[in-house]
């Protein structure tokens, strides 16, 4: 039965009493009413269309409660994923297009993958890497950024997007001038409901409640208003030759897009196929590429600046009798025409159609039906290109999955088991890949709503999942008229609550290397956004840099007796030497092929800093290992001493170093007498046989 377990972990949940089927089903449901909205707001932070959100919280929320070891963990979207999803495919392709959803789906694949390894590997630990300034570091830099990233749906303006997202935000905000206030009412409002919910009636679903109101309101009012016009209705020519523009760079925008994947596709295959005359082909097909690659760069960037421009200009309608409306500048309408009463503003353009509205943005239509079962689309000539951003965020989403995990399990005394949450949550993404989801990993607040409400097994996931089924199937209809401005509420309180700065002040009290590399890692993050994946690689190499830099200088020093006896750095308390003969040094740290250079040059140290030096301890206690490369350095050492007129000694060496420099012959060309097991036994004999001072000392106090 335990082998059967092992392959099938949801057999622990059986049997089921009355109790924790009633525990499960009012968790999964309560569950269902923070996932539907958060799903749909997590799929737009990630470029897609909202209903990739319902599906990435369908069949994935199902495997990896199957299949992992917590039992209130929820798997599903999750706003750091979303957002780092985003930034990795949008380098190569626009949010929205087919190109951009199936490189999200194929990045779930490979994140599932990579999850997947690891847990059957049992490679979890890697996960070390991530040491806490960093991780906090970079969870404060990305909460800023998926948070402000939602300021332009907050006030209705365009958020352009580029390769530099400061940029970007200070567009948003040069634009705070053009802020939509109906879309920014419903924003506070949302805001105000679920803030009033959770601090007075914290049992009510404050998320759902909030997106049932505002899009119920939205509909009655008739908020959104959109119409579509051809650009020929448009009478204000400036204005018109500006869509026009806009129109067919975002053709070419499309064809580049295309161009280039085709290039960097037959450029890998020609790699792979090999020969010089192959390789030199895709060398050039290469080189195309990336010149196509700037076209498409500088045309997003012209692109971005009309759609800013354009949004900014208010039309007026005219409609004719038996004729289309006329459209101009605000306050340009000619005598004698009357006009509709709204004030349109630019929405987007395509194939000479332009899409106006008087009112502000909604979700729109969400496809109604369950996700199809489907191959996830390969784009091999990406497959390298993404796989960074894919490894980061494998780490990510695990590290926030088993830290979620263990600290429910600090209530509930259940025992969590990494490898398995591993395997669960690659299966999710592997599977959720072959029914259009984007990457999914465990959710803090989805997770302690479920233990909160009594969930008992991870049944409450699956319960949750079919909720989302049955919206799927019969309800996505009635969520036409939600605000985009409500969803972007709802990111902006979910991922704000994730900065803490407490644990950056704490670890600068006990580690200021680290926390200096923390805040490296913050603002580099914020600096390479939105490729954000990138700051915390270089938050890793620098803990990485800075491990390896500690580890070739482990702490050693000159010691002598404090006041109370015991023994302390001569620099670091202020000490005075216990002799001039007889010179102790602590060495706490391995002695390796990395630390054996600065072994020798502390022992050089200490014997240029006590010329009449006779004898060096070296307090050995905190040496744990020793290579050849330090065995050889010791002989190295000792015989250097040895013909300066100094011997060199050993205390408290563990078994391990001693019996290696027995085995090579060094306790016997030093004498087995070099060698104490105690450091006290040590000084005291030493300083009898080095010191005439000490032992003149000795006898005047007998």
């Amino acid at each position: 039965m335990e082998r059967l377990r092992a392959f099938f972990p949801f057999l622990r949940w059986f049997p089921m009493s009355r109790e924790s089927l009633r525990g499960d089903a009012l968790a999964g449901i309560t569950v269902a009413l923070v996932l539907i909205p958060q799903g749909m707001a997590y799929a737009q932070l990630a470029g897609l269309p909202v209903v990739y959100g319902l599906y990435a919280s369908f069949i994935p929320v199902i495997i990896a409660s199957m299949w992992g070891s917590s039992s209130q963990l929820h798997t599903g979207p999750v706003a750091m994923l979303s957002l780092m999803s985003a930034a990795a495919v949008i380098p190569f392709a626009s949010p929205g297009s087919t190109t951009f959803i199936e490189l999200s789906v194929m990045l779930a694949m490979m994140v599932g993958v990579l999850r997947l390894a690891l847990g059957l590997f049992r490679l979890g630990a890697i996960v070390n890497l991530l040491s806490s300034p960093v991780v906090v570091g970079f969870t404060n830099a990305a909460a800023l950024i998926i948070g402000l990233s939602q300021l332009s749906k907050l006030i209705g303006v365009p958020f352009p997007r580029s390769d530099f997202y400061l940029a970007d935000l200070w567009r948003v905000v040069l634009q705070i001038g053009e802020t939509h206030w109906p879309t920014l009412i419903f924003a506070v409002a949302a805001f105000l409901i679920m803030d009033v919910l959770k601090r007075f009636y914290p049992r009510l679903p404050g998320v759902l409640i909030a997106v049932l109101a505002t899009t119920v309101c939205s509909a009655l009012i008739g908020y959104e208003n959109k119409t579509t016009v051809g650009i020929e209705q448009i009478q204000d020519a400036r204005t018109a030759e500006t869509i026009e523009i806009f129109t067919q760079t975002e053709m070419r925008i499309r064809a580049l897009t295309a161009l280039i994947s085709e290039r960097n596709r037959e450029a890998a295959r020609l790699e792979q196929v090999g020969g010089m005359d192959a390789i030199k082909q895709a060398a050039e097909l290469s080189a195309s590429a990336r010149l196509f690659q700037y076209e498409l760069d500088q045309s997003r960037s012209q692109n971005n600046a009309r759609r800013i421009d354009l949004h900014a200009i208010r039309l007026e309608g005219s409609p004719i009798p038996d004729g289309p409306m006329l459209l101009f500048a605000k306050g340009s309408v000619p005598e004698g025409l009357a006009h509709d009463g709204r004030v349109w503003h630019f929405v987007d353009a395509r194939d000479g159609k332009v899409m106006l509205s008087s009112g502000g943005a909604v979700v729109g239509d969400i496809p109604q039906g369950l996700p199809q079962f489907a191959v996830p689309e390969i784009h091999w000539s990406l497959l390298l290109a993404l796989l960074p951003a894919a490894i980061v965020m494998a780490l990510i989403g695990f590290m926030e999955a088993t830290s979620i995990s263990k600290a429910i399990a600090t209530t509930t005394g259940e025992r969590i088991n990494a490898g398995r949450e591993l395997i669960g949550q690659g299966l999710a993404n592997i599977a959720g890949s072959f029914f259009s989801s984007y990457t999914v990993s465990g959710s803090f607040s989805r997770s302690a709503v479920a233990a909160k409400t009594g969930a008992q097994t991870g049944l409450f996931a699956v319960i949750s999942a079919l909720a989302v089924m049955l919206v799927l199937l019969f309800f996505t209809s009635y969520l036409y008229s939600l605000p985009q401005s409500v969803l972007a509420v709802i990111v902006m309180m979910a991922v704000f609550g994730l900065i803490r700065i407490q644990p950056l002040v704490h670890a600068w009290k006990v580690d200021r290397g680290g926390a200096i590399v923390g805040i490296i890692t913050f603002l580099a993050t914020l600096a390479m956004a939105p490729a954000i994946a990138n700051g915390i690689l270089l938050g890793i190499g620098l803990t990485v840099a800075l491990y390896l830099i500690k580890s070739m200088r482990p702490r050693a020093e000159i010691v002598a007796r404090k006041t109370d006896g015991t023994l302390g750095g001569i620099t670091a308390h202020g000490l005075t030497s216990i002799s001039d003969r007889v010179v102790p040094v602590r060495f706490d740290g391995s002695l390796i092929f990395a630390t054996v250079a600065y072994f020798e040059d502390i022992v050089l140290e200490a014997l240029a800093d006590f010329p009449q030096a006779q004898a060096i301890l070296i307090i050995g206690s905190g040496i744990n290992e020793i290579d050849a490369s330090g065995e050889e350095k010791v002989n190295e050492v000792a015989k250097q001493l040895r013909a300066a007129g100094v011997e060199l000694y050993f205390s408290g060496l563990k078994h391990q170093v001693k019996s290696v420099l027995e085995r090579t012959g060094i306790v016997e060309s030093l004498g087995r007498d070099h060698f104490f097991p105690h450091k006290e036994k040590a000084l005291q004999a030493l300083l009898e046989r080095h010191d005439p001072a000490y032992t003149a000392a000795q006898d005047a106090t007998r």
